[in-house]
């Protein structure tokens, strides 16, 4: 593989006008079809297969326009202090509010007058039912919806809008320039010089811009969740730049060395190319392997951040070398005096920092590893009371409409009313259906816990007219509606609880009366959902770590080394997630990045961060130990081969782990709850991975077990094949190329004297 990347990096060096014509080109198209093509994003969640959403399916086959899922709105209307919604003055302004939200898609709104007005009259609130869900509501729809409480606004009414029918897309912006700030300064620092410090963030944000746009492109054509192009930003951003990274310190030593230009791209492809496909390639198979778990969602946002890494690899191999030529021997222009950028692996310098902490590590390897093992562990203990629930509206930003409206409701109505959960009675096998939705009240009535108030679908018995209306419906339909509203708010583990508790009392009704008996909603939603990924966790676990145990043996031709990197990978994950509940869940320092309100960690995250720091994880991995590696396999005594191979990695990896969690910082100071959950367990696990496993227990171990860290059995190295991350083929090849030009050289004059 060497070989080829070397042929390819010269290639790229040689024609880089086409090369730098291909990717602006590319990135024009893509821009412009985003532009023209593209649809809506969506945060609808949906697992095909459980009880909510089969309970969805039934209604929306027994009663199309019901549109079970069809996107909801909560208006909230609140009186100023001393006043009244219900009187003379006030009255008409909610009434007023309500007629104007009228548009094609709306199919039903409350009186909040009837049975949902507090009790002191001041606050009141209206559901509203649309047809489409929220990614199909029109611009009419959301203007009617938006524009409407004005005149109540400006009466001194507070109105707040809350649900997903004015769903707000998340969107990066600050996030970016944050993470595209701390890799400028990461990158001057590094290299001395403001234009080999520019090359990797170009390379990084055309290949976002591509990434990026092709999603979005994508969205007018497929239904994809808002957070997909911000993940596929995230990464692409965070791996463009380190990919560059590892490409130009070595172009620089390469030059260092006194190779010509052209000489010194194709080896840097080579050499550090090979292992940047190799890292890329796990970054990609992990993110891909989401798929494995079965949820489409989880699968588009896998697959969207997948290839838009595939393209930062494309574009570190084939541009970055392209850019080398163009720079010609100003590539050094823009140097700062007051920056040290020297080269980590010139033999002169034998006292790098680098050296100094990996003599530190190696000589008090024994209390360094359990050290480093002990702190992981305690940052970790919050994890076995990890709790995962679709995110709500009581998460939102303090002071947003949907944030406003979630309060108001919980503190007037009780926290469960933002959230009431959906008893569907399929009475159509049932003898006597109506026998069966009294039974099913009855038993959801006999649970105690966490009940506010249970509302049956029968009218009262007096009303003769309304119980005969209701009789009919559920003999046309064969199903009825029990709302359940709980005590607790949506996400909180108590309501989770009573999920759980109605399934299990309605389960006699279901043998006694023959029909089905069916728990959805929002909540309900989340609690399978969650319990889904739950029980997928393991088996995409087992997929990861099973990927990284092979490839890492073909890799490195050990046994311990894989072993090693994949227990290191599970504790990067065990202090990500642990770091996320303490701060998301119990709310520990959450002032600090803006969590208004602790709750449940967010319900995919587990799964996001382990396919996520999979990759990253061996990136760090392979830019280390394949140093060392090459370092004792040439002869170097077990530990000097560890001293040697972090001090020429060190600078680097440390430069890329920084960029990475500044990358992830900036997400993690954004406003949606969803993004900045997920940026701050990627900065805490690159954080946790680069300087506490690679650069810490992985080195202190290495150190302790000496040679026996590169024991493999004869027959596996034999049986497995060679990657030659090293780019040992590399240097055959040239050796070989040297020596036919020397004989050839040789043979020239000989022939012409005879």
């Amino acid at each position: 593989m060497a070989w080829h990347l070397y042929r390819l990096g010269r290639w790229s060096f040689r024609h880089r006008w086409t090369v730098l014509s291909f990717w602006i080109g590319l990135l024009l198209v893509v821009g412009v079809a985003s532009q023209t093509l593209a649809g809506k994003t969506s945060d609808e969640f949906s697992v095909p297969g459980i009880e909510s959403s089969q309970a969805f399916d039934l209604i929306k086959e027994r009663t199309p326009d019901a549109a079970p899922d069809g996107a909801q709105a909560q208006i909230v209307f609140q009186a100023p202090e001393g006043q009244r919604l219900d009187d003379a003055t006030n009255k008409p302004l909610v009434d007023e509010t309500l007629a104007a939200i009228d548009s094609k898609n709306v199919i039903a709104a409350t009186d909040p007058f009837a049975g949902t007005i507090s009790e002191d009259g001041r606050t009141a609130y209206s559901s509203v039912s649309y047809a489409k869900n929220s990614i199909e509501l029109t611009d009419a729809d959301r203007t009617a919806l938006e524009d409407a409480p004005q005149a109540a606004r400006d009466a001194g009414l507070t109105v707040a809008i809350g649900g997903d029918a004015l769903q707000e897309v998340p969107h990066g912006g600050t996030a970016e320039l944050i993470g595209i700030g701390i890799a400028i300064i990461v990158l001057l620092i590094t290299f001395g010089s403001l234009l080999v410090a520019g090359m990797p963030l170009l390379t990084a944000l055309i290949g976002v811009g591509i990434g990026v746009a092709s999603i979005t492109t994508l969205t007018g054509f497929v239904d994809l969740g808002s957070t997909t192009p911000i993940l596929a930003t995230m990464l692409g951003l965070a791996v463009g730049i380190d990919y560059a990274l590892f490409i130009v310190s070595r172009y620089r030593h390469e030059i260092h060395l006194g190779r010509d230009r052209e000489e010194a791209a194709g080896r840097a492809v080579g050499t550090a190319g090979s292992a940047v496909v190799f890292a890329g390639l796990t970054v990609v198979i992990a993110l891909a392997g989401l798929s494995v778990v079965n949820i489409a969602f989880l699968t588009e946002m896998g697959l969207a951040a997948a290839a838009t890494v595939a393209v930062a690899v494309l574009i570190a191999l084939t541009l970055l070398p392209a850019l080398f030529g163009f720079a010609g021997r100003n590539i050094g222009w823009g140097k700062l005096p007051f920056i040290n950028a020297r080269d980590p692996e010139d033999q002169s310098v034998s006292r790098t920092n680098g050296r100094r902490w990996a003599d530190f590590v190696t000589r008090n390897k024994l209390v360094t590893f359990v050290g480093g093992l002990v702190v992981a562990g305690v940052i970790a203990i919050p994890v076995a009371s990890m709790q995962l629930a679709l995110p709500d509206n009581g998460t939102a930003a303090e002071g947003s409409g949907p944030r406003v409206a979630y309060d108001l409701i919980s503190d007037n109505f009780g926290a469960g009313t933002n959230g009431p959960l959906l008893v569907v009675v399929d009475t159509k096998d049932a003898a006597d259906p109506a026998a069966a939705v009294d039974a099913t009240v009855q038993q959801v009535e006999s649970i105690d816990k966490d009940v506010a108030a249970v509302v049956p679908p029968a009218p009262d018995p007096s009303d003769t007219a309304a119980t005969q209306t209701y009789l009919d419906d559920l003999q046309a339909t064969g199903y009825a509606i029990i709302s359940v509203i709980p005590k607790s708010g949506p996400s909180e583990a108590a309501t989770q609880q009573l999920v759980d508790d109605i399934r299990g009392a309605v389960g006699s009704v279901e043998q006694s009366t023959g029909a089905d008996v069916l728990v959805t909603g929002q909540t309900a939603l989340g609690v399978d959902i969650s319990e889904s990924l739950a029980d997928a966790f393991p088996k995409y676990l087992l997929v990861v770590v099973g990927l990284a145990f092979v490839l890492l043996t073909i890799v490195f031709r050990s046994v311990l080394v894989p072993l090693k990197a994949v227990l290191g990978f599970l504790l990067s994950v065990g202090v990500a997630l642990g770091a996320t509940v303490a701060v998301f869940q119990w709310g520990w320092l959450a002032d600090l990045i803006g969590v208004d309100t602790s709750g449940p960690v967010l319900f995919m995250l587990p799964l996001l961060l382990t396919g996520i720091l999979f990759g990253l994880a061996m990136d760090y991995e392979v830019f280390l130990v394949s140093r060392m590696r090459e370092e004792y396999v040439h002869g170097r005594p077990a530990r000097e081969s560890v001293v040697l191979g972090f001090q020429y990695g060190a600078r680097v990896v440390t430069a890329a782990a920084a960029i990475m969690i500044g990358v992830f910082g900036g997400f993690a100071l954004g406003d949606d709850i969803i993004i900045k959950s997920i940026g701050f367990g990627l900065a805490v696990g690159v954080l946790a991975d680069a300087f506490l496993v690679r650069m810490t227990i992985v080195p202190a171990f290495m150190a302790l077990m000496g040679d026996r860290m590169w024991w493999m059995p004869k027959w596996l190295d034999k049986a497995l094949p060679n990657l030659d991350i090293e780019g040992e083929s590399l240097e055959r090849h040239l050796a070989e190329g040297a020596d036919a030009d020397a004989g050839r050289h040789a043979a020239t004059p000989h022939a012409h004297v005879g």
